[in-house]
């Protein structure tokens, strides 16, 4: 076995003697070469380049700015009233039964707390251990959007099945139903959607989501969904798949705290469905965490129960974010796609020399002091070109951040 030498985000190691599914693992998320080099996830390069420049990093998509007082407090008080040992291992009930509540207050879903929830370690292992869980073997498929969220695919590969992708194209990036139903066969087990979604910051209009339900009904498939930033959506209410005809009895319905409460490193997530889909989840999960978060889990059922001003006043702050942004980048001379819900703004920066978007943000730390990520970070080989000139940028951080980021792009584009 080859000795292994590693110093996270910025070394690259070889490990093309060891056996083991990280193999798998490392190639469909793109970071295994031929040779058996694995390297960091560009998040991880593009931080390290943040920290090593002094660039305002808008790569990662993390808020700057704590979350409501009251739910920071209650997680204080959680900690001095002992709450520091394992909680159950669906999550604490309190926490179960403001899931839902949440569900029927905004969505009308009627989720049974005992049954139909499991609290997980964020909305990342809830996905895993639904993909690991309902996963029968090679001959499987999971239908994403592409561009999608870089976990998906490496939790797609780590279970075995195969990836099946339909495109979304700039610059409304909404797929083509066409392209979506060639896609949907009688081999596919699992069709994720991320909605809103990461990384274009698109909104899927409700024919989209119609014939999603539509082609698993018809395949007999499982809507899994991501909904992270489901009170992140700008111009109209979320709107969840469960809660359409047909849609409920098929449909594994995952989000989380992290992006409503900025608290990200909490790492407080949950999946919802009909009962057998979250037992199988939950036969899964118990062997990857256990449990989490034992004082954040009354911290987030609290967050939960927040009036509806809150929910409302975080995306319209989120919305103003996004403004402020988009007019630096404009004005540096990128051609700006507005999202409409999520952390994130995607621009063309092809004018700017960005026909490689890759080379364009390592480039960019140097250049003008910011950090962004390219979009093809999100694709998969053969689409690359496709989304070459497309970068992402982070727009949860304090407005006087994004300021001062976009004064540096605005001088750079000069």
């Amino acid at each position: 076995m080859l000795g292994v030498s590693f110093r996270y985000g910025l070394s690259l190691f070889f490990m093309s003697d060891i056996p083991g599914a990280w193999r798998r693992t490392a190639a469909g998320a793109g970071l295994l070469s031929a040779d058996g080099v694995v390297a960091p996830t560009i998040f991880a390069e593009m931080s390290a380049a943040a920290a090593r420049t002094g660039a305002i990093n808008l790569g990662q998509g993390f808020p700057d700015e704590d979350g409501p007082a009251e739910v920071l407090d209650a997680a204080r008080e959680a900690i001095s009233r002992g709450a520091n040992q394992y909680p159950p291992g669906r999550g604490i009930p309190d926490l179960l039964a403001a899931i839902s509540e949440h569900q029927q207050r905004f969505y009308g879903l009627n989720v049974d707390p005992e049954r139909e929830v499991i609290v997980t370690a964020g909305a990342t292992e809830a996905l895993t251990a639904t993909l690991l869980a309902l996963i029968d073997g090679p001959d499987d498929e999971v239908v994403v959007f592409e561009p999608y969220y870089d976990s998906y695919a490496a939790a797609v590969a780590l279970a075995g099945a195969r990836l099946r992708t339909v495109p979304l194209r700039a610059p409304g990036f909404q797929p083509d139903l066409g392209e979506l139903a060639a896609s949907v066969t009688d081999r596919t087990r699992i069709i994720l959607v991320n909605d809103p979604h990461n990384p274009t910051g698109a909104v899927f209009a409700a024919d989209v989501l119609a014939e999603v339900v539509r082609l698993a009904t018809l395949h007999d498939a499982i809507i899994v969904t991501d909904e992270v930033y489901e009170h992140l959506a700008f111009h109209a209410p979320h709107t969840p798949i469960a809660a359409l005809p047909g849609a409920a009895e098929r449909t594994l319905t995952i989000s989380s705290a992290g992006k409503t409460f900025n608290t990200t490193g909490w790492k407080i997530g949950w999946v919802h469905g009909p009962a057998d889909l979250i037992t199988a989840v939950l036969t899964v999960k118990q062997y990857l965490t256990y449990v989490n978060g034992s004082p954040f889990q009354p911290a987030i059922a609290l967050g939960l129960r927040m009036p509806d001003s809150y929910f409302a006043d975080a995306a319209s702050a989120l919305a103003r974010k996004h403004e402020i942004l988009g007019a630096g980048l404009q004005t540096a001379g990128f051609t700006v796609l507005p999202p409409q819900g999520g952390y994130f703004t995607v621009a063309d920066a092809t004018v700017l020399g960005g026909a490689d978007a890759a080379a364009f943000c390592r480039a960019l730390p140097e250049r003008a002091g910011v950090v962004a990520i390219p979009l093809t970070a999100f694709v998969s080989a053969e689409r690359r070109p496709e989304y070459d000139g497309l970068v992402r940028f982070a727009a949860c951080k304090r407005v006087e951040v994004l300021e001062e980021a976009a004064s540096r792009l605005a001088a750079f584009g000069a």
